[in-house]
């Protein structure tokens, strides 16, 4: 086991195969305004400035986590968006649309230090929790945005 390891550092690759259109999968995700509607772990999304916000999200275990995101890359052509975090999780998160036969391969990748403090001191002993709680909120947005992409687009006034 290696103790020199900040057990309070995660980095995360997830891979979601979709069956929609990548331009409609991109348009869904730029929008985290949205994200509450079809993400049931993200809580509640506050905008704070044209490119900046608050998230706090919540999976199966009993606390919230809230973060400042500020878009660092929105890059509609290669269909890239990237934010930054601080907060209770600092560092960033990325997707990548990319197109598939059928429809689309979706790619999540986050590297986060955790900074709340209580995840903090559970760091060693209550990892694996962190790891199962993360992995239940993916399979959830993933869930959440195939129902959307099948669903109408909002109707935005």
């Amino acid at each position: 086991m290696d103790w020199s390891m900040d057990w309070s550092h995660y980095r995360f690759h997830s891979v979601w195969p979709l069956e929609a259109d990548p331009d409609a999968v991109y348009r869904v995700l730029e929008r985290p305004d949205f994200y509450p509607q079809w993400w049931p772990q993200i809580r509640e999304v506050t905008q704070t400035g044209e490119t900046t916000g608050i998230l706090r999200f919540r999976s199966v275990l009993p606390y919230d986590l809230v973060v400042t995101a500020r878009s660092t890359r929105q890059d509609p052509a290669r269909r890239i968006l990237e934010v930054a975090m601080t907060g209770d999780l600092e560092g960033w998160v990325r997707w990548t649309v990319t197109p598939a036969r059928p429809g689309t391969l979706l790619h999540f990748d986050q590297e986060v230090d955790v900074r709340k403090p209580l995840m903090r001191r559970l760091a060693l002993p209550g990892r694996p929790f962190f790891l199962a709680n993360h992995t239940l909120m993916m399979r959830a947005g993933h869930h959440g945005l195939r129902t959307r992409l099948q669903a109408p687009p909002p109707h935005v006034i």
